[in-house]
């Protein structure tokens, strides 16, 4: 799969979320959804996923919290 069509895969599944949902839930009811657009779509993630901070080469005691992390691992090459 390409970027494109991964990014497009994205965009229109958070799309159609935010057709059916509206503004103003809170952030886990648009994050389930989004996971099972998602999936639909064939997409696979992990959720609420936490990466490592490396600050001048020294691992930091904290770390940034993604809601979730698309699993390609050409992306991070």
């Amino acid at each position: 799969m390409e970027i494109n069509e991964i990014t497009e895969k994205i965009i229109g599944a958070a799309i159609e979320v935010h057709r059916h949902l509206g503004p103003g839930l809170l952030e886990s009811a648009y994050e389930e959804c989004l996971c099972f657009e998602l999936s639909q779509a064939g997409l696979r993630f992990e959720r609420q996923v936490h990466l490592p901070i490396r600050y001048k080469g020294i691992l930091l005691q904290c770390s940034i919290g993604w809601t979730w992390l698309l699993r390609m691992p050409w992306l991070w090459n």
